[in-house]
């Protein structure tokens, strides 16, 4: 006998035909068949093209809406707004991904990795106590053998100990970590402006005084748990941001005015 589907609840079919639905058109649209200004087939002749049903078609509509590449509609046919297709999670989580994805060639030079105290800054970010051990990492990434990304990172114990224990030459540390059975459910980027000093620039093969991106990294189990803290630095002038919003859906971007004191980045023995 066949269990019921609990109402509300959609069956394992819908959300795969939603999901082939989103992805198509996704598709569509950055790959430029569909273009800026074009509109959007209407619900029924989605209905039609897919044999779905009005449910999974506009479950793939809200989430190209919710992703900035198509209108609100309101009672008309979405309208295609762009062609940049979101990041994904590993691209966002990762910075070796991210590279990936966007055909860099990235490659790694470790500067430092060991067990040491957690700094205190370190230490709330991973819920746990200033100078409690953890596992931390220093490297440069590289984009076509040029430096690129000046990363720290910070694992618990737990998590770090698989990261020593990673063959030499590893690149894709989250990778590997994933693949180890750490799950990173969730993470957390904030953006800032730092000038480079003396080490910066050295690594990084830049001027003194040039500004970077700051970037730091939070990432969590689905229970929560901090399972890293990173931070991040890379050339302003090698990347560019673009975010669509549509009125009426929510942005999971934040933004706030800085304090004038100096933020806390991290140095020690091993320089950056």
């Amino acid at each position: 006998m066949t269990a019921p589907v609990a109402e509300g609840i959609p069956s394992m079919r819908t959300k795969q035909i939603h999901s082939k639905i989103y992805l198509e058109l996704q598709h569509r649209i950055t790959s430029g068949g569909l273009k800026p200004g074009d509109l959007l087939p209407s619900e029924a002749e989605l209905c039609e093209e897919f044999d779905a049903s009005r449910g999974p078609v506009r479950q793939a509509i809200a989430s190209l809406r919710a992703e900035g590449l198509i209108s609100s509609g309101r009672g008309r046919r979405s309208v295609v707004l762009g062609t940049s297709k979101a990041d994904s999670f590993m691209s966002i989580l990762s910075n070796f991904a991210w590279m990936k994805e966007h055909d860099l060639n990235p490659t790694s030079k470790i500067l430092w990795m060991a067990r040491r105290p957690a700094p205190a800054h370190v230490a709330a970010a991973l819920g746990m106590k200033p100078d409690d051990p953890i596992i931390f990492i220093s490297r440069v990434l590289f984009a076509e053998s040029r430096p690129l990304i000046l990363e720290r990172q910070y694992f618990p114990l737990e998590v770090g100990m698989h990261v020593l224990a990673m063959e030499p030459g590893t690149d894709d540390i989250h990778e590997e970590l994933i693949r180890e059975g750490i799950n990173f459910d969730s993470c957390r980027r904030s953006i800032e402006f730092v000038q480079a000093d003396e080490e910066m620039a050295r690594l990084l093969e830049l001027e003194v005084g040039t500004t970077l991106i700051g970037s730091r990294l939070e990432a969590a189990s689905p229970s929560g748990t901090p399972v890293e803290y990173a931070e991040y630095l890379y050339p302003a002038t090698h990347l560019s941001y673009t975010i669509t919003v549509v009125n009426g859906e929510s942005t999971p971007l934040y933004t706030s005015v800085l304090p004038e004191t100096k933020l806390q980045w991290s140095y020690d023995e091993s320089g950056f």
